[in-house]
């Protein structure tokens, strides 16, 4: 047997990494950055985040000596802070710009020339700022966008973002347009939660009305809302609520236009579910791209703690950052706890065994902003919106190639082409439409000839398509589906999270094969079908979808008609 000396352990302890003693200045910083936080395994990203808010990466010597401080090694703290985009670690001797621009290069970005923009500003930015290509940045409506350092430049150009550099202009700013608490209550707020905790409001009652409303998880997966918190009611307690403020799918942005005009709507809706189901905390999950909305958040909850005070549930508001697979509900979980954002296998699944081991009630921000209209208005009501038999409201990300981008709230049920006539104002001058992303990168996409086809869930798969989070790109004849069918694989290659091989590699490998002039056809679709049966979570069961619909729809396009 093999003993280990007392010294050997206690240099361990000490947060040594091969033979490298903490910098006692290191300590003290990392101290300093979280002296606010009380010290808990759950909370190492955000003690990642304190550190690169102050001093713009994370270097070496602080991970190890965050590490001192946690009692945890060394690769715990590096495994974590280098699976997430954001964080910028560097090793000894490197050195980071003073500054960082972001140009999104997502399908829509792309459309109205992201790339154009990246080298351009590449040649005019001196080298003290970093120009980056990053993922979809939540703003599709305003592309091409840029972000400098934490400030969003929407329909960028050099002159533009070279202004915001050179005057350091570059955090964000906090709108004020928001419904805050004193006029939201005004419109009647508050009311419905206030009975629930009152008891004058049969919680039987407000299940019932989601399940008759047929409102269905709004994140993407459909999957009926009074359903799930029928389910959780089942469960042992302490139950846990986990909320996806982390919407990453390229083209979508309808959660941050919500949060950033009504954020009270959601919180009723989070506190409505938090009292019927009981719960005990409440872990909203932010995309890090969105500091606007994780500000207005906070002031919201502390509005309304202000008022109901220690009746509420505990809220805890964690930052993602920077990884797509955290908008999977395992891998959001694990991210929660503080750990690499990878998807676990199921099941067992959240509502049994979710965060921190409890049974979880996940849910999508506007799965949540529904809830006080629904019962309010009556299920009659959000059921009676649709078209061609369906049922409800869906919140239409819309971006792409017509007048009017933006969120547009329609009926469930809706065509692609009444979406652009009625809510888009139509076409931009000069483009025909070509093609359509119905449901993100994700969703594959489809042609003009399927226009009229009902938007909502379960009603594209025999398409090889799926509505997603409805979040729409709009394609004309100025564009080619293969380059967004590359675009949108090139996204899947970047946020894989390596922990299954189908995916990991068969997103690299289908890059490597859609770069050809003429697609292999049967190659490809070989390759698909090991991707979509082998994969562990939705992004590789998802990612084959627009490689096989430009096969399917637009084979002339790559070589195949």
């Amino acid at each position: 047997m093999t003993t280990v000396s007392n010294a050997a352990k206690s240099g361990r302890r000490a947060g040594r990494g091969k033979g490298r003693a903490v910098s006692p200045a290191a300590l003290v910083a990392v101290r300093d950055a979280i002296s606010d936080l009380p010290r808990r395994r759950d909370l190492l990203i955000e003690y990642l985040h304190r550190l690169q808010d102050r001093e713009g990466h994370i270097a070496a010597d602080r991970m190890v000596a965050l590490a001192e401080e946690l009692k945890l090694a060394p690769t715990e703290i590096y495994e974590v802070a280098t699976f997430y985009h954001h964080f910028d670690v560097l090793k000894e001797g490197d050195a980071l710009p003073a500054l960082t621009v972001r140009v999104c290069d997502s399908v829509t970005c792309e459309l109205f020339g992201a790339n154009q923009l990246f080298t351009a500003l590449s040649d005019a930015l001196d080298d003290r700022v970093r120009v980056q290509r990053v993922p979809c940045v939540g703003r599709c409506d305003q592309a091409p966008v840029a972000v400098v350092g934490q400030r969003p430049v929407p329909l960028a150009k050099v002159a533009t973002v070279k202004a915001l550099v050179d005057d350091g202009r570059q955090a964000f700013e906090l709108s004020n347009d928001w419904i805050g608490l004193v006029d939201y209550r005004k419109q009647g707020g508050y009311t419905l939660y206030q009975q629930c905790h009152d008891g004058t409001c049969d919680p039987e009652v407000i299940i019932s009305a989601l399940e008759s409303s047929g409102l269905r998880g709004l994140g993407g997966a459909g999957f009926p809302a009074g359903r799930k918190w029928r389910i959780l009611k089942e469960q042992s307690s302490p139950r846990l609520m986990a909320v996806n403020i982390d919407e990453g799918e390229p083209g979508t942005f309808k959660d941050r236009v919500y949060l950033e005009r009504d954020p009270h709507r959601f919180l009723e809706g989070v506190l409505i579910a938090a009292k019927v189901v009981g719960i005990d905390t409440c872990y909203l999950y932010v995309r890090d791209e969105y500091p606007g909305v994780l500000a207005v958040l906070q002031q919201a909850v502390e509005e309304v703690q202000s008022v109901f005070g220690d009746t509420l549930p505990a809220f805890e508001l964690r930052r993602g950052a920077g990884a797509y697979i955290c908008g999977e509900e395992s891998a959001m979980i694990e991210s929660i706890e503080g750990k690499r954002g990878m998807p676990r296998l199921r099941p067992p699944y959240v509502a049994e065994v979710g965060l921190f081991g409890r049974p979880t009630l996940e849910h999508n921000c506007e799965t949540l902003y529904w809830v006080r209209d629904i019962v309010e208005r009556g299920a009659d009501w959000f059921a009676g919106q649709g078209r061609r038999g369906r049922k409800g409201l869906r919140s239409f990300s819309v971006s792409g190639r017509v007048k009017s981008p933006g969120v547009h709230l329609a009926p469930a049920g809706i065509s692609l082409r009444e979406l652009i006539e009625e809510y888009c104002g139509g076409m931009l001058e000069g483009h025909e439409l070509y093609a359509y992303f119905p449901g993100g990168a994700s969703g594959g996409i489809l042609p003009a000839a399927l226009a009229d086809e009902p938007l909502d869930f379960d009603t594209l798969q025999s398409h090889g398509c799926f509505i997603g989070s409805a979040a729409v790109i709009v394609l004309s004849d100025q564009d080619h589906a293969r380059d967004a069918a590359v675009n949108a694989m090139r996204f899947f290659v970047h946020e894989s999270c390596g922990q299954c091989t189908p995916c990991r590699v068969g997103t690299e490998k289908a890059v490597t094969l859609m770069s050809q002039s003429t697609w292999d056809k049967p190659l490809l679709e070989d390759l698909a079908q090991v991707m979509e049966d082998a994969s562990i979570c939705g992004l590789g069961q998802a990612a084959p979808n627009p490689l096989r619909c430009v096969m399917r729809y637009f084979p002339k396009e790559v070589g195949l008609g």
